[in-house]
């Protein structure tokens, strides 16, 4: 199979369109025409991962962190960013990223640690802005059931964990064809009325020019009419972190060593106990202190993320209990989340899960 046809279907799973603009995703290092052998899910590509996949005969990498993130202007193995992507090159090993594409996604990083930590009714901490549309189009009724299913094939009218959502309604369209036109129905310069459905549909904006393509060759008329309007609504199921609420509320102490023994820790940081229990919990992989007010506002009792400043406890104004569990800590099980979306996707070559360690980050207890 072609890396070009591998990476496709990796993103009919997790689109990278949904990742943030900052970031660094998608196809970092490979010739999509190449065919792939095996592929390699781990969590840091680093040049120990480059080896193990040489030795696996893996040559496409699935990565979660990218390892070329920004200043990227030389390969000369002058670090250890170069060195790891000069040795990938050299053995024709292709690197993907995902990161925030996964970050953002309802069952990636946050469902993980949701999972983790056995929480329930599960919902986005910070839904995606902006990301929403409406197509409005105008159809012979005879065709509306044909247009409306181009435009579902294409990712038109799914909301949440519904799809092939719609909504028609019937009317009288007029139009006269004039000079030079070539009309499916009707003759130049008489007036036409026709039975005619208007069809709305909600999609995610990425998907505006397949969605759009789509409905143009299902659709009869030589000129097509159709609104596209964007939306102020929030995509609630594409965003970073999640909230949920544990079986049982938990004393402070109590969730904490709960918390220790689900992720494997020797130690975690947190702001002071506000003697109360522990339901509610908020959760963002990684870097997660843009998420602590909106943590407060979603009446969490416990927001669990990494790499917390000093300042960072203050935000939540003894209202909850802030704590750093560590940034890797926090996305450790997104490898095995991966490996475990690529092989349920392809079952024609081998998919391995990294045995090689990238967390740099060690504890002397």
């Amino acid at each position: 199979m072609k890396l070009r046809t591998v990476i496709s279907k990796i993103e009919e799973e997790i689109s990278i369109r949904q990742a943030e603009d900052f970031d660094n995703v998608g196809l970092l290092c490979g010739v999509p025409d190449r065919d792939v052998s095996g592929i390699l899910v781990c969590h840091d590509a680093l040049e120990n991962v480059v080896d193990e996949a040489i030795k696996k005969n893996c040559n496409l990498i699935v990565c979660f962190h990218p390892i070329i993130f920004s200043g990227l202007k030389s390969l000369t193995g002058k670090n250890y960013v170069e060195r790891a992507v000069l040795k990938a090159i050299e053995n024709k090993i292709a690197i993907y990223a995902i990161h925030t594409a996964f970050d953002n996604d309802f069952f990636g990083v946050n469902h993980g640690i949701c999972r983790q930590l056995g929480l329930k009714n599960m919902k986005i901490l910070q839904p995606k802005e902006n990301n929403l549309k409406q197509l409005t189009v105008f159809v012979p009724k005879d065709y509306s059931e044909k247009v409306k299913e181009a435009m579902f094939s294409a990712g038109a009218g799914s909301i949440g964990f519904y799809d092939e959502c719609s909504f028609t309604v019937n009317g009288k369209g007029t139009f006269r064809p004039v000079e030079g036109s070539n009309p499916f129905s009707g003759q130049q310069n008489i007036r036409e009325n026709a039975d005619e459905d208007m069809i709305s549909v909600i999609f995610e904006g990425f998907k505006q020019g397949q969605i759009v393509s789509a409905m143009k060759t299902a659709h009869p008329y030589e000129e097509v009419a159709h609104q596209i309007y964007s939306l102020d609504n929030k995509n609630h199921h594409v965003g970073l972190g999640m909230y949920g609420e544990l079986e049982e509320e938990m004393d402070e102490k109590d969730f904490l060593r709960f918390v220790k023994e689900k992720f494997g820790l020797e130690v975690i940081k947190h702001s002071a106990f506000n003697n109360k229990k522990i339901k509610r919990v908020g959760v963002l992989g990684g870097s997660g202190a843009s998420g602590i007010r909106s943590a407060v506002s979603k009446k969490c009792d416990a927001y669990l993320t990494g790499d917390l400043k000093y300042h960072d406890y203050f935000l939540a104004e003894s209202k909850m209990l802030i704590c750093d569990i560590g940034h890797y800590e926090s996305e450790q099980f997104v490898t095995q989340q991966l490996f475990e979306i690529l092989s349920q996707k392809f079952s024609t070559f081998a998919i391995s899960k990294s045995i090689e360690k990238t967390n740099p980050v060690n504890y002397f207890i």
